[in-house]
């Protein structure tokens, strides 16, 4: 071993310890061995800073915008919200939707994106179903993970690898070239999620913590307004056409509200405020509180349709209809009136659903009650109206539900949104373009067609992952000079003797996701891709399986809670402890492993 070789290995040692005790940042070792390597006369300083210029970097950044597009125009949250309406309260049925909405998601965008956006979905189903959060947050990581395995831009291992196979001279993966072995692999996680479940927590899920707010589902129990939603169809033809509703004297029914207007757009659905005039074939949203009106006879005068509502009193609609609870402060000018005089509706486009005088809601008709000082309203109307009552003083809006966080701001851009990204899939696909410039054209898409814009997209590059890849760049590089990329790949053949190649893929693997227990699996790939094609080389093999065996176990961060910030980010919403992975993720790292042993080399023969 030179002075050099130790040198660096001493540096990677240091890197390693500090990743595995999670002090500092991992981002800030990056830049202390950015500015360590050069030190050792293995590297110069513009090599040590080559990685701020690899297109796979900008390509990553790239790809963080494109999530943040199909975040902010809601395609997450409305897979999310297909789950539900599919899987109902079936707990089985849920996880496998669930495991393959996710895995699906994130074979396009960040892993750790997707499960930073599913978490408040999968806990508002827990909530709405009954299910333990427990039992559902960890198959939520796991197909997180493997969606790493079925496309080249799922994960940043993926591209890390590829590059080395393009730096070696080699042609590099393709987009599809991990599906063949991502979905089989999906399959097996799935059914041992599935066996696995009874000890990922109890059977039901806990009661909503002290302090964290209110859902929509609470409050629609709390005020009773189960069956007070109807939904109805404009004919063509209809009395209502070219008229505000509240003109129409043929719809004057006591206690009926017309909460909002869906219209149907070319590629999408708007909803609009009730004083919108009504054209023919919107879906109007009424509110109806008194039982027993006639409805069969507005409907009748009106040319009106009934249609099915999917969920409890709009719940299904939560992306544009909200609700919230305004105080009246003393001196309100509102105190004294009756809901009807009060006339928010005509004020503020919301309509007044719910009373409380005092901490019970009031039952029954509310609409000529007097209202007094600490009064508390439930309004309900489009999220645009309800964030508008900040400004009126005589309300104080003191109660807002747990979906305004996943209300997404750019809902009506969705489709602009899949069409860049499906662009952007087909450019990659095809290989028209590089996948770089691929990426750059979809960000351009999303932003000219406003699913992001400028703050949003500079704030959903996640900057410390970049940094990570860059400053472990480097060290490929040291090794392969001083000779340390060969010796690995020697001490790896020595332990393997004269075994044939499958046996090496199994020893590779293996050594890869033991990395990956510790380390983050971007490092881990960084370090095993070159060590991986050196043991080709040597066995005068292909490249690819031992690349793409590096690629699926780096993905196969299972076992430790922080092998991954998507194992991170389920372990306070599970209730999880460090134990729990290793019980759950040890047996399906083997099982992934002897899957991928098997599967290589087959798909990528020797």
């Amino acid at each position: 071993m030179t002075p050099q070789l130790g040198m660096v290995l001493a540096l990677l040692g240091g890197a390693v310890a500090m990743f595995a005790l999670g002090r500092p940042r991992t981002d800030v070792v990056a830049l202390l061995m950015i500015a360590a390597l050069p030190l050792t006369g293995v590297i110069s300083v513009p090599e040590s800073l080559a990685g701020f210029a690899d297109p796979n970097i900008v390509l990553i950044a790239m790809l963080f915008v494109i999530g943040e597009g199909l975040l902010r125009t809601g395609v997450a949250q409305r897979l999310g919200d297909l789950l539900v309406a599919r899987a109902g309260g079936n707990e089985a049925r849920l996880i496998v939707l669930l495991m393959v909405i996710v895995a699906g998601v994130g074979s396009v965008m960040s892993s750790t994106g997707v499960v930073a956006i599913f978490v408040p979905i999968v806990l508002r189903i827990a909530r709405n179903t009954g299910v333990a959060a427990g039992r559902l947050m960890m198959p939520l990581s796991v197909a997180a993970l493997i969606s790493g395995m079925l496309t080249l831009v799922a994960t940043a291992p993926n591209l890390v690898i590829h590059a080395e196979l393009v730096r070696e001279g080699f042609e590099g993966f393709r987009f599809f070239s991990f599906t063949p072995f991502g979905v089989p692999l999906l399959a097996i996680a799935i059914v041992y999620m599935l066996v696995v479940r009874r000890w990922l927590g109890g059977a039901r899920s806990q009661p909503r913590p002290s302090g964290q707010r209110a859902g929509l589902g609470q409050w629609i129990d709390e005020y009773t307004l189960a069956g007070r939603g109807y939904r109805f169809r404009v004919r063509p033809g209809s009395a209502a056409v070219g008229k505000v509703f509240d003109t129409l004297a043929a719809a004057a029914i006591p206690g009926l509200n017309l909460l909002a207007i869906e219209r149907q757009r070319r590629f999408a659905k708007d909803l609009l405020p009730p004083g919108t005039l009504i054209e023919a074939g919107d879906v109007l949203f009424f509110d109806l509180w008194k039982p027993g009106a006639d409805l069969e006879g507005l409907s009748h005068r009106l040319a009106l349709e009934r249609l099915p509502l999917a969920g409890a009193y709009f719940s299904e609609h939560a992306q544009h209809i909200g609700m919230a609870e305004v105080l009246l402060p003393p001196g309100s000018s509102l105190i004294g009136k009756t809901v009807v005089e009060a006339r928010l509706r005509a004020h503020h486009d919301v309509s007044v659903i719910g009373l409380k005088h005092g901490r019970t809601a009031e039952q029954g008709d509310i609409l000529d009650e007097p209202l007094k000082a600490g009064d508390t309203l439930l309004v309900v109307g489009l999220w645009q109206a309800i964030r508008r009552l900040r400004s009126d003083m005589d309300l104080i809006i003191f109660n807002l539900p747990a979906e305004l966080d996943e209300v997404s701001p750019a809902a009506s851009r969705a489709p602009f949104a899949l069409l860049s990204l499906a662009l952007v899939v087909v450019l990659m696909v095809s290989g028209l373009l590089p996948n770089v410039q691929a990426a750059l054209i979809g960000c351009l898409l999303m932003g000219l067609s406003g699913c992001v814009d400028l703050r949003s997209a500079y704030r959903a590059i996640h900057w410390p992952s970049l940094v990570l890849i860059v400053g472990m760049l480097p060290f490929s590089l040291a090794l392969q000079r001083t000779g340390g990329v060969d010796l690995a790949a020697q001490a790896l053949m020595d332990i393997v003797g004269s075994a044939g190649p499958r046996t090496v893929l199994a020893v590779i693997f293996a050594v890869t996701a033991a990395l990956g227990m510790f380390i983050s699996n971007t490092a881990t790939a960084v370090l095993m891709a070159p060590v991986a094609l050196a043991i080709a080389q040597q066995l005068q093999a292909s490249p690819y399986p031992f690349a793409m065996t590096v690629a699926l176990a780096a993905s196969a961060a299972f076992v430790t809670p922080v092998s991954s910030p998507v194992n991170t980010l389920v372990v306070g919403p599970g209730d999880y402890g460090f134990m729990d992975f290793v019980r759950i993720g040890l047996p399906l790292v083997l099982l992934v492993g002897l899957a991928s042993i098997a599967l290589v080399p087959l798909i990528m023969p020797f």
